[in-house]
């Protein structure tokens, strides 16, 4: 029987269903790590998401493009595009890519390799992924909510996509959860590791981390020490989240919020940068 890509209207997530009908529920949503919808399922598919989203995108850093919808949909993720001599690697994907979105990373040089951090950042990898027939490469762990695309290698703990680009598992908000290291911008593509709360003129003004961000679930001590020994290692001093950029939070202030979480009872709420400094 054929099947079709529909996409959550509440989290963005696309997940394969039969064409005759809509999909009974959306397997990320019914997680405690994610909200169910006010009203109700509903769920798009990818003619109707087409017609309804205009994705744009912009240059976060020198050789770093950030792919975004308007309106915003689901979660509202970013895609980054990190331009490379020895070939473009994507890390999560946007909700959608439109004609004029993938004819201009055809302009660039394609994708030859394709990863995320989590689930919460997959957004609309299955485009990508046909369209370029990149190197899809995520931990292993992250396999059980790939339906929508197909992984080409699962890794283990870490592992280098390209010269200077590692990703290291750290796990914690969800199985398999990984960041990305580039060397070359000493950036951390930290997936749901780093909350940041921007102000008003879009400066990193708190942070918080979480295991689950609706229901206001906070890490375990555990958790929160795997965190702090892998960025440890990683002399950030730029995030990307699937939802924003952040230039000057450092590696010193996502250890400085860990060391908080780790003195007592952990808790989800934003500390503020000044605090953390």
């Amino acid at each position: 029987m054929p099947l079709s890509r529909y996409a959550c209207c509440n989290c963005g997530s696309w997940q394969p269903w039969f064409v005759h009908e809509r999909p009974p529920h959306c397997p990320i949503c019914m997680d405690v790590r994610n909200a169910l919808p006010r009203d109700g399922w509903e769920f798009r598919s990818a003619a109707q998401v087409s017609e309804s989203l205009e994705t744009s995108w912009y240059e976060a850093l020198p050789g770093v493009l950030g792919f975004h919808c308007t309106p915003s949909f689901g979660l509202g993720g970013t895609g980054w595009l990190l331009r490379r001599p020895e070939g473009n690697v994507a890390f999560e994907g946007a909700p959608w890519y439109s004609r004029r979105a993938l004819e201009h990373l055809a302009s660039l040089g394609g994708i030859q390799v394709l990863s995320a951090s989590h689930p919460h950042g997959f957004g609309a990898l299955w485009q990508l992924q046909e369209r370029f027939d990149p190197l899809l490469v995520l931990h292993r762990d992250a396999v059980p909510y790939t339906k929508a695309f197909q992984v080409r290698w699962p890794v283990d703990d870490e592992h280098e996509l390209a010269p200077g680009l590692t990703l290291h598992c750290v796990g914690g908000h969800y199985e398999g959860q990984c960041v990305l290291y580039d060397a070359r911008t000493r950036s951390l593509f930290c997936g749901d590791v780093l909350k940041v709360e921007l102000d008003a003129r879009g400066r990193p003004a708190a942070l918080s981390s979480h295991k689950g961000f609706h229901a206001a679930i906070p890490l375990s001590h555990g958790e929160l020490r795997r965190y702090r020994a892998v960025l440890e290692r990683l002399p950030f001093e730029n995030v990307f989240t699937p939802f924003e950029s952040a230039r000057g939070v450092t590696r010193a202030h996502a250890l400085a919020l860990f060391d908080r979480l780790l003195a007592g009872m952990p808790h989800t709420r934003p500390i503020s940068m000044e605090e953390l400094t």
